[in-house]
C-alpha cells in the first residue's frame, strides 16, 4: 500500500509500506489518521491504495509520486520487493528516505539481516499507532543522502551476483568481458551482506548495472532478489543503463515487470547482453555528470572497495607490498594461503600485473569455482575408487594447464605472429592442433572449464555408467580426458616457448563455489590433485628449459583442515598471509586513504591524516586501535570498518567520524562478520550452521561448563564440542584469558592454535573463554566483566 503526504501545501512525502499483514496495515493506516489530526493544516496525509490488478500501468505514478515528493517514508517490517524497489529509486532520484520498523512484528528481520541494506541505512522503531504518528508529524530532515556521480571508466559495469553460481551467471560476465568491459561485482562468496553505501557508491560510478533475478521462492533467492530490486532502484533512479534477466517462467515484481528481459536459452542472454553493451558505450560517451558540490571530505573521501576484485584497475596505487608478495613474485613458491580477507586475492592481483609487465612472459590468471566441477565431482568421482579418482583429476588439471597455457598463446600473438617469422609457423601449428574437433575454444576460462568437466562427465557415462568402485587404467584415462594428441601438443608448447621469457600460472578463487553443505574429501582430493599437476607442469617444462610457476592461491583455515592428512602436506613451498602487527594494517589504511586525498597529501603520515577524519578516541580508546582490534587482524574488515562508520558520518553530513557514526559502522560491521564467520565455519564443519546465533546475549566471559552447555544447545554431538571450540579459537572468535586476565587471541600467538590448547588444558575446568568484542554488537553481548 502507498500513501502521498502534503506538508505545508506544499512538500509531499511519500510513504510506502506492505499490506500483506493487515493487523499492521490498520497500524499504520491509524497512525497516519493520528498524525493529520495532530498536525492540522500544515502536515496532510492522503491514502493511496495501491492495487495489484494485472493490467493496470501502476508504476508509473508510483515513480511520479516519488519524484514530486519531498521525503520518502517506508515500512521495512516486511520486505516488499515493490517498496524495497521503491526505496532504491528513491535514494536514486536524490529524495531523503526514512524507514520505519514496527518494534513487535518479526516480519523479515532474520532475512533483513542477512540482506545488510537497511539496517546500514538506519530506521526508526515504533510501537503502536500513537508512536507512529509521532514519528510522522516529528522533523524529518528532507535532505538526501549526496554521493560522487564520476564514472569509473575503467571498470564501468557493476554486477550483483547471485549466491550460487551456475551457467547463467558464467555466460553473462563472460559476455561482458567479449564486450571488453572491466566489471565491479557484489559477490556474496566474499561479502555476507550488501552495504548501502557501498551499493550506492557503486551505482553511481557505473555506465551499466547487470542483474539476474532468480524469483524469491527459497530465502537465499529471496535475500539476493531484495539486494536486486534495491540496486535496480538506484540505476533506475540515476538513469544508468540497467539489464535485469530473469527466467521466463520467474514471477517478477510489479514495479519492474516492463523492463526485466526474459530467457529460455543462454543464446537470449547473448542477445540482450549484446544490446546492453552499446547501451554502456553510449552512456560512457556522455560528458561526466558535474560533481557535486558542498560534499564534506568524508563526501568525497574515495578508499576503494573491500574487495580486491573491484579495485583491480587501482590497486597498484595503494598496494602495500609485504615479504609475502615479495617471495610470490620472485617464484619462490607454489602456494599462497590466509584466511578469507587476509589479502590473497591482491595479492594475486599484484603477482598477476607485475609478471605481466613483461612482454615477454606469458601469464595465466585463471578462477575455477566449485560449480563448473560439479557435474565431474557427482557423477564420476562419486563412482571411482580413491586411486582411480587421484589419477583421474590429476590429468585433468595437468590436461587444463596445458590447454590453458596454448590458449594464452595464441591469445597473445594473435596478430604478433603475422609480423614475426620466428613464430609464424610455429603459430600456424599450434592454432592447427589446438583447435581440433571434441574441445571448445569459445568463451572465457570459466566456459572452457564448464565445457571441458561435462564433456567428460558425458563421455564417462556412456562407457562405464554410474557402476561404483570403478576401477580406470592409464589408457581409460587417457581416453576419457584427452581430445588432444597431449605429447604433440606439449612439443609444440614447449617449442613456442624458446621465444618467451617465462610462463606464470595462478590460480584463485578455489575456495569458492563449493557446496553449502560444506567442503568434503573429494573438495581436498581436486585441491590435492591441483597442486601436483602444477607442480609436474613445472618439472616437465624445465626439464626442457623453461620457466614455469605454478601458484594456487587459497584459504589457509581449508588448506589446514583438509590437507592435513595428506603426506605431502607441509613439504609445498608456500607463504601465510598472517596479519599479527597492528601497526601494518595501519600503514595499509593509510595507503588507502592517501589515494583518496589530494596528490599534495602523499607524504603525510597516519597521526596527521587520522585525526582528519576521525575522532582521536571512542570510549577512551584511540579510534584506530579500536577499529584494528575488532578486524581479526584481516585488512579488508578494516577497511570494511571504517567504511561503515565513513557512510554514517557522510549521510549525516559530519566533517569527521564521530562517536555515534563509529558505533553504528561497528554495529553492522559486526552482523557482517557474523553471518560471514558463520558461513566459513560451515564450510569446514557443516554441522556448525548457525552456531554462532547461539551466544546471543551469553555473557562476554565463558567458562568451560557454560560454553559446552551453549555449543550443545545448538545441536552439536558430545563428542564434537572440543573440535567445535578449537574452530572458534582457530577463526578468532574465542581467546582464552589467563590468571592475569590477559586475554590471548589466535593473532597474538603467532595463529599457532596449541598455544590456545595448551593454555586451555592447563586451566582444565577454570579456562576462561572470551568472546572476541567484533561479534560482540551483532550478538547482544554487552562489555562487562562478570564471568
Amino acid at each position: 500500500m502507498t500513501m502521498e503526504a502534503t506538508i505545508g501545501g506544499v512538500d509531499k512525502a511519500f510513504v510506502a509500506y506492505p499490506s500483506r499483514d493487515s493487523s499492521l496495515a490498520g497500524i499504520i493506516a491509524e497512525g497516519v489518521a493520528k498524525a493529520n489530526r495532530m498536525s492540522g493544516k500544515r502536515l496532510r496525509y492522503t491514502p493511496w491504495e495501491f492495487n495489484d490488478v494485472a493490467g493496470n500501468p501502476l508504476i508509473s505514478p508510483i515513480l511520479e509520486g516519488i519524484e514530486s515528493s519531498k521525503f520518502v517514508v517506508a515500512d521495512i517490517t516486511y520486505l516488499n520487493p515493490n517498496v524495497v524497489y521503491e526505496i532504491g529509486f528513491a535514494i536514486g532520484r536524490s529524495r531523503r528516505c526514512f524507514l520505519i520498523r514496527h518494534s513487535h512484528t518479526e516480519g523479515d528481520k532474520r532475512v533483513a539481516r542477512e540482506v545488510g541494506i537497511f539496517d546500514t541505512l538506519g530506521y526508526d522503531i515504533y510501537d503502536d499507532s500513537d508512536g507512529l504518528a509521532g514519528s510522522l508529524t516529528a522533523y524529518v530532515d528532507p535532505k538526501p543522502l549526496a554521493f560522487s556521480t564520476a564514472l569509473d571508466r575503467l571498470a564501468p559495469v557493476y554486477v550483483v551476483e547471485p549466491p550460487t553460481k551456475g551457467g547463467v551467471t558464467t555466460v553473462m560476465t563472460s559476455r561482458l568481458k567479449k564486450a571488453r568491459y572491466k566489471y565491479r561485482s557484489f559477490n556474496p562468496a566474499e561479502d555476507a551482506r550488501l552495504s548501502a553505501a557501498d551499493a550506492i557508491r557503486q551505482v553511481a560510478s557505473s555506465a551499466g548495472i547487470l542483474l539476474y533475478f532468480l524469483d524469491g521462492s527459497q530465502e537465499t533467492n529471496f535475500i539476493h532478489d531484495t539486494r536486486t530490486l534495491f540496486v535496480a532502484g538506484l540505476a533506475h533512479g540515476m538513469g544508468k543503463p540497467t539489464l535485469i534477466l530473469a527466467h521466463g517462467s520467474a514471477d517478477i515484481p510489479l514495479d519492474v515487470r516492463d523492463v526485466v528481459k526474459r530467457f529460455g536459452r543462454s543464446e537470449d542472454i547473448i542477445d540482450h547482453i549484446a544490446a546492453f553493451s552499446l547501451e554502456i558505450t553510449e552512456h560512457l560517451q556522455q560528458a561526466d555528470p558535474t560533481p557535486l558540490k558542498d560534499l564534506t571530505p568524508l563526501q568525497s573521501l574515495q578508499i576503494g572497495d573491500p574487495t580486491a576484485e573491484n579495485e583491480m584497475t587501482t590497486l597498484g596505487s595503494y598496494f602495500l607490498r609485504t615479504d609475502q608478495y615479495s617471495k610470490a613474485v620472485r617464484g619462490e613458491v607454489n602456494l599462497v594461503v590466509g584466511r578469507k580477507g587476509a589479502g590473497k586475492t591482491a595479492l594475486f592481483i599484484q603477482v598477476r600485473d607485475k609478471t605481466r609487465s613483461d612482454k615477454r612472459n606469458v601469464v595465466l590468471d585463471l578462477k575455477p569455482e566449485g560449480y563448473q566441477l560439479l557435474k565431474l565431482k557427482e557423477d564420476i568421482l562419486a563412482h571411482l575408487t580413491q586411486g582411480a579418482s587421484h589419477h583421474l583429476v590429476t590429468a585433468f588439471w595437468e590436461y587444463l594447464i596445458l590447454l590453458e597455457i596454448t590458449y594464452k598463446l595464441l591469445e597473445k600473438d594473435h596478430s604478433a605472429h603475422k609480423f614475426d617469422h620466428e613464430i609464424r609457423d610455429l603459430y600456424l601449428e599450434l592454432e592447427q592442433t589446438y583447435k581440433t574437433e571434441g574441445y571448445s575454444v569459445e568463451g572465457d576460462f570459466s566456459e572452457r572449464l564448464l565445457a571441458l568437466s561435462q564433456r567428460i562427465a558425458q563421455d564417462y557415462a556412456q562407457r562405464f555408467g554410474d557402476t561404483d568402485g570403478t576401477k580406470l587404467s592409464t589408457d581409460q584415462v587417457t581416453q576419457l580426458v584427452y581430445s588432444h594428441d597431449v605429447r604433440h601438443l606439449r612439443r609444440q608448447v614447449s617449442a613456442y616457448l624458446e621465444h618467451k621469457q617465462s610462463v606464470w600460472v595462478l590460480f584463485d578463487n578455489l575456495d569458492k563455489g563449493w557446496s553449502t553443505q560444506g567442503v568434503d574429501a573429494v573438495d581436498a582430493m581436486v585441491l590435492r590433485c591441483l597442486i601436483d599437476a602444477g607442480r609436474k607442469v613445472e618439472r616437465d617444462m624445465r626439464k626442457d628449459g623453461h620457466i614455469v610457476h605454478c601458484i594456487a592461491f587459497i584459504r589457509n583455515d581449508v588448506y589446514e583442515h583438509l590437507m592435513r592428512q595428506s603426506a605431502d602436506y607441509g613439504k609445498e613451498m608456500r607463504v601465510a598471509l598472517d596479519w599479527t602487527d597492528p601497526d601494518m594494517l595501519r600503514e595499509l589504511l593509510r595507503l588507502r586513504l592517501m589515494s583518496g586525498l589530494p596528490a599534495s597529501s602523499v607524504n603525510v603520515g597516519f597521526d596527521q591524516i587520522w585525526p582528519q577524519l576521525c575522532i582521536s578516541h571512542y570510549k577512551g580508546e584511540e579510534t584506530s586501535a579500536y577499529i584494528i582490534e575488532r578486524s581479526l587482524m584481516r585488512p579488508r574488515n578494516v577497511i570494511k570498518m571504517f567504511a561503515h562508520a565513513k557512510g554514517f558520518a557522510a549521510n549525516l553530513a559530519h566533517q569527521k567520524i564521530q562517536e555515534s557514526d563509529l558505533e553504528k559502522g561497528i554495529r553492522a560491521y559486526s552482523q557482517d562478520l557474523l553471518v560471514e564467520l558463520d558461513h566459513e565455519l560451515t564450510d569446514v564443519f557443516p554441522d556448525s550452521r548457525d552456531l554462532l546465533y547461539h551466544f546471543i546475549d551469553a555473557p562476554p566471559q565463558l567458562t568451560e561448563a557454560v560454553l559446552t552447555e551453549l555449543i550443545a544447545s545448538a545441536g552439536i554431538e558430545s563428542s564434537d564440542v572440543q573440535r567445535v571450540i578449537d574452530f572458534l579459537l582457530y577463526y578468532g572468535i574465542l581467546g582464552i584469558q589467563d590468571s592475569a586476565e590477559h586475554i590471548h587471541y589466535i593473532f597474538n600467538v603467532n595463529y599457532d592454535l596449541k598455544v590456545l590448547q595448551v593454555r586451555a588444558a592447563r586451566a582444565k575446568s577454570d579456562a576462561v573463554y572470551v568472546m572476541n568484542p567484533a561479534f560482540r554488537p551483532a550478538l547482544g553481548i554487552r562489555d562487562t566483566n562478570s564471568v
